[in-house]
């Protein structure tokens, strides 16, 4: 491993490890003196915010080939993301169209493309509130992590439900993100969506972030529903009491109506000083409301 100089007297110093192994060392030896660094679009938002102050050390992890691009393992039939894959890598990948297109929407969304050239999908999905995160979500999405032993699995959705007050994870290394695509039976076919509301057309936090896959038989009824909702400061998540009440409703107006209210009393994202929950709990209802009317014409 190597390290630079300090070329001014408040930057951090940086490290380069060559392997997962190496950086998850420097983590263990520094602590919270040390902090992880793929693309840096996070961490400079969090300290030039005063979020986070800036860490006496860095480590770089963008030399270790492992972390990098989508890797297919036919034998399981999923995609691994390596942590350091761009979000402008995902944007224009035809694997990832074709497969998980939901990921290529969300990443077109997120933020310029001067950005998506240095944003990794890792970072993306450690922030705990990234826009890719719904989409995602639809995939059945386990996460890979380097934790100085054999190595830890865990899904997407299990890590969001504790990750804000358990921090634990910050001393391991995210390795990848692994997605699984959905099947399609052949009497069925399968509608998706991806939507992010802002407070104006682009470059802007979203209000809500809204990820959508059905299919629809030839009677004209609801399955293998995926629903998942974020926005703002909102950790994103599946909202499986709603996914469970449309498995094998006939998409017509009643269920419709139905699905409408139910996003309303279930959907709990949190509001701010500019948008109250009550817009949110809205917006997220009349997106889905709105997919599924498209879907059932």
């Amino acid at each position: 491993m190597a390290a630079n100089a300090q070329g001014v007297a408040e930057a951090p110093f940086v490290w380069h490890p060559a392997t997962a192994e190496e950086a998850w060392q420097l983590k263990a030896t520094l602590g919270a003196e040390g902090v992880f660094t793929a693309g840096g679009t996070l961490l400079r938002t969090q300290w030039e915010s005063g979020l986070a102050a800036m860490p006496n050390h860095l480590i770089d992890i963008g030399a270790i080939q492992e972390l990098h691009g989508p890797r297919t393992d036919s034998e399981i039939g999923t995609v691994c993301f390596g942590a350091m894959t761009t979000l402008s890598e995902i944007r224009t990948s035809l694997l990832v169209n074709a497969s998980f297109p939901l990921l290529t929407e969300a990443a077109r969304s997120i933020a310029a493309p001067s950005i998506r050239n240095l944003a990794t999908i890792g970072g993306n999905v450690l922030s705990i509130v990234g826009d890719s995160i719904p989409a995602l979500l639809v995939y059945d999405p386990v996460l890979h992590w380097h934790d100085g032993s054999s190595g830890l699995e865990e899904s997407l959705s299990e890590w969001l439900s504790t990750a804000a007050v358990h921090p634990v994870w910050k001393e391991r290394l995210l390795l990848s993100v692994a997605l699984t695509p959905p099947t399609l039976n052949s009497n069925t076919k399968r509608f998706v969506a991806y939507h992010k509301v802002g407070r104006r057309d682009a470059f802007t936090p979203s209000v809500v972030t809204a990820a959508f896959s059905i299919q629809l038989d030839s009677d004209n009824r609801l399955g293998d529903v995926r629903l998942a909702l974020g926005g703002g400061q909102t950790i994103p998540h599946r909202l499986e009491t709603v996914e469970q009440f449309l498995t094998g409703k006939p998409a017509d107006k009643k269920t419709i109506t139905e699905v409408y209210s139910m996003i309303l009393e279930h959907y709990e994202p949190k509001g701010d000083a500019f948008v109250p929950v009550s817009y949110r709990k809205k917006a997220a209802a009349n997106l889905i409301a709105s997919e599924l009317w498209k879907a059932a014409k």
